[in-house]
């Protein structure tokens, strides 16, 4: 094992040592203790989301509130590291905290939420009638009075429209991404080439291409959590990379033989 893997592994192990004072202990230093140890996590992803109008401080502040609700719901039977199962925890937070403030008017959580209900019972009536569903229908499916269902639909214009000046990156704005190529597609080709190609893989070089494809992390972020420098992950993602190429081709050779 090399020095860097050596070293998540350290990581990894502490981690799981933390976890377990404060959920078999109730050791609550030992929470506080890898929640600030997350702390460089919870800015990496926060840092993903600068840019779009929020200060980068109140970001951070929601990624660690993701790092304590990660911590309170890890589960020890799993195997799997804590920084692996925080992240997506974290970019959910982020992400709810953005679609709250994407109301202009301060509108009431109750009102957001009946919003969300609205919207797939509208759906799910725009099926079943053939057209578009009444104030009254919608009412009735989701069981609240005819005058909040009003008001409610009525509050969708209290959601800001978005300009096309709005920036969403640095000297990127909301026009200059429309009409461009989604990197989600690019990432999704990448995730279906992977499957079951990752037997050929070290545990390190998995972890490394699952953080890179899977969690969208940029590669000094991925740097921060695996424990080496920024240019040997970029070194490990083109050889796990190659290696997967070649047991791909490989497979291909031997599906076209048969």
């Amino acid at each position: 094992m090399n020095e860097g893997a050596r070293t998540n592994a350290g990581r990894a192990d502490r981690e799981r040592t933390l976890l377990r004072a404060y959920h078999v202990h109730g050791d609550t230093r030992a929470r506080d203790t890898l929640a600030e140890e997350m702390v460089p996590l919870a800015r990496a992803l926060a840092g993903r989301y600068s840019g779009r109008g929020e200060p980068i401080d109140d970001l951070v502040q929601v990624a660690c509130v993701g790092i304590m609700k990660a911590i309170e719901g890890f589960d020890l039977s799993r195997e799997v590291r804590f920084s692996s199962y925080a992240t997506p925890t974290v970019l959910g937070e982020i992400k709810r905290h953005f679609r709250d403030k994407t109301w202009a008017m301060r509108v009431p959580r109750g009102m957001q939420e009946l919003q969300i209900r609205l919207a797939k019972a509208r759906d799910e009536l725009t099926t079943q009638l053939g057209r578009s569903p009444t104030v009254q229908e919608l009412a009735d499916t989701v069981e609240e009075p005819f005058e909040e269902v009003l008001l409610t639909i009525q509050s969708q214009e209290a959601r800001r429209t978005r300009s096309l000046d709005e920036p969403t990156g640095d000297d990127v704005t909301l026009a200059d991404s429309i009409g461009s190529r989604d990197p989600e597609i690019g990432r999704a080709e990448m995730r279906v080439l992977l499957d079951g190609a990752f037997d050929v893989l070290s545990d390190r070089d998995r972890e490394v291409l699952r953080l890179r494809f899977a969690e969208d992390l940029t590669q000094t972020e991925i740097s921060r959590l695996v424990g080496v420098s920024q240019m040997q992950v970029s070194r490990i993602i083109r050889q796990a990379l190659r290696t997967l190429r070649a047991d791909i081709e490989r497979d291909s050779e031997r599906s076209d033989a048969a």
